[in-house]
Parts: C-alpha cells; structure tokens; sequence
C-alpha cells in the first residue's frame, strides 16, 4: 500500500472533475438528440437528468454521477458522492427509488475494506434519502472513482427542468458557494479545520427539503448547483427559458473563508474554466471584482438548488431553508446575466 491520502490520488476535486463546460456544448452538439413522444426532458436543454413519462400520474427519471476523492474519509466520501448523484433527481421534482453503484478502484494501491468504506458510505445517504442501492458496476482504475446512476419518480406535469424561469421569478440558492476551493484548499493540505467541517456537512446534506420548496413555492425552473458553478448553470437555464438574470453579488451566500482562499490563488482549474465559459453572456456591473466572478463560477460539489418562484413565494420558501437567500431574478431577455 501506498500510505497515499485518498485525495492524493485524485486529479482534481469533486465535482471540478468535470469536462468543461465549453468543450462539453462542442462534443455534444455533434449528437442527434434522442427523440421519443414519452422522452420528456433529454439531452437538448441540458437538464440534470433524463424523464421518460410511464402514463398520465408518473414518470421515471434517470440521472448518473461520479467523481474522485474530494476528501480523505473514504465513508465521507461514499456519502458525498452520493447525495451528489441523487440532487440531479430532486434538481427535477422528483423522488428516488433505488441507485445502482459506479466504482474504479486501483486494487494494488488501495485495499478493498477502504472500498468497502466508501460503499457504506453510499448506502448510508441511501437510507437517509430513503431509496435503495442494490448492485453496480466496478473496474479496476488506477484513480479511484465512485458515484451512482439513480433511478427515481416524478410527476410528469410538476417537473422542474431548465426551460422553466420565468420573467418575474425571484432566484432563490439553498446552500452557500464555496465548495470547489475549499476541497482544492484540502488537496493543498491548507483547508481551517472549520472550513472542511462546514463544507463536508453541506455536502452530506441532501436538497430533498429545497426540492420540496421549490414544488410548494410554484416553480417551474430549477437546477443543482455542482460543477459549472452558479454562474454557468445560470447560464443554461437562462439561455434554456428564454430570459436574463440578473444577480445580486452581496447576496450570494459563500462559505467563511473561502474568498481569503481564492484571493490567495487557491482555485480549482474547473473554475476558471466555468469562469471563462460564462464570460461572453455576462454583464458585470460597477464594484464587482474578479474575485466575485470567480466566486459565482466555482465548481460546486454537493451543491444546492437554484429555482426561479414568485418573489413572495420565493420569501416562503427562503424562510423554511437555513442558509438558503434570494439572490437575484429574473426579465424578459435572450440569456445574459448581468451582476450588480
């Protein structure tokens, strides 16, 4: 055995892992989208996940992910990754049902009750969520990965998907920004102690209560916030609905400490890829810095909601979701998003 932190093995963190944003819309852009009259959300606007309707009352709906270590607890990580792949179904309005796992291990570097770990830890954030994990699939893979492919429920008339702002809703976010720098910070060995703590508890926290809220408030529009960062998916709701954003820096949320850590140069490389992604349909106001920028575009592991509502409503729904804030909304427009 190498003696290795697990986030030694890993290229990057979490969700920073990610192809790029750009690079991605390039790749698939040379695919023909998949048509079928009971295909009701698939690959054209982006969404979180895929919904094909079974009949009038349901719809299934289908979503994968995965990553590397984005911190050394191998139970930790298995818990992260987890709740991580399960968002994309409530980032729709829907309820899991059951999860199948997804593991690369390097099998002559890391033993297998470490493995073990990491898939307890996936089962856990089964039994919170309520759905279960039976089964997967594994291959041996000299950068140990894991995740899950979820299977889940919706119904087909109250889905949230990425064509669904509208002019006039508030934009409401549920957790704080922060995540991708602080899990380079880890991977730095110069992540406060406090930071990673509060970090890892909003990762571990599953978005089945702001999925919940974001149904009870009326809206339509809704995504996860992970690895293209606020700011670039903003972007694809934006440009998906129709309409401009606009976005009130002083009232994102962001985790303490976390802009001495970017302003110190600790930012992951998914970052400034989203951060160079989203600058052509960006309309930065007087004050806001690089930094701020950078801030909103961070690769989120974990992260939380972003749903468009009513403001009133959004004000509800706010109130019954610690940390969450309103942080913007929504005009008449083509896709920019302007930040004042």
């Amino acid at each position: 055995m190498t003696g290795k932190r697990l986030t030694e093995f890993s290229h990057g963190a979490g969700c920073g892992c990610k192809i790029g944003p750009g690079r991605l819309a390039d790749v698939l852009a040379a695919l023909t989208p998949a048509q079928h009259p009971d295909l009701l959300v698939g690959t054209e606007t982006g969404d979180d996940a895929a919904v094909w309707r079974l009949d009038a009352e349901r719809a299934l709906v289908a979503t994968t992910d995965f990553f590397t270590p984005i911190v050394d607890d191998a139970r930790t990580w298995g818990r992260i990754a987890a709740t991580n792949a399960v968002s994309d179904v409530y980032a729709m309005g829907g309820r899991p049902l059951f999860a199948l796992n997804l593991v690369a291990w390097p099998t002559e570097d890391l033993p297998d009750a470490l493995l073990a770990e990491v898939l307890a830890g996936g089962a856990d954030a089964g039994r919170e969520c309520g759905f279960a994990v039976v089964g997967g699939h594994s291959i041996d893979d000299p950068e140990p990965k894991y995740g899950l492919a979820v299977v889940g429920e919706a119904h087909p008339d109250r889905l949230l998907t990425n064509t669904g702002l509208r002019p006039g809703d508030a934009l409401v976010l549920t957790k704080p920004l922060g995540i991708g720098i602080t899990t380079t910070a880890v991977k730095r060995g110069v992540a406060p102690a406090d930071l990673l703590e509060r970090a890892v508890e909003l990762m571990c926290t599953p978005n089945a209560a702001a999925s919940a809220a974001a149904l009870a408030s009326g809206a339509t529009g809704c995504t996860d916030v992970t690895g293209f960062g606020l700011l670039g998916h903003l972007r694809k709701m934006a440009a998906a609905s129709g309409v401009d954003a606009e976005l009130d820096v002083a009232a994102v949320p962001l985790l303490g400490g976390v802009r001495e850590l970017a302003e110190s140069g600790i930012v992951p490389g998914g970052t400034r890829r989203n951060r160079d992604w989203v600058d052509e349909v960006l309309d930065a106001g007087p004050g806001v810095t690089e930094t701020d920028l950078v801030l909103l575009s961070d690769a989120q592991t974990s992260g939380g909601l972003l749903f468009g509502a009513e403001p009133e409503r959004a004000r509800e729904a706010v109130e019954g979701l610690p940390g969450a804030a309103i942080i913007g909304w929504v005009s008449e427009g083509k896709g920019r998003i302007g930040i004042r």
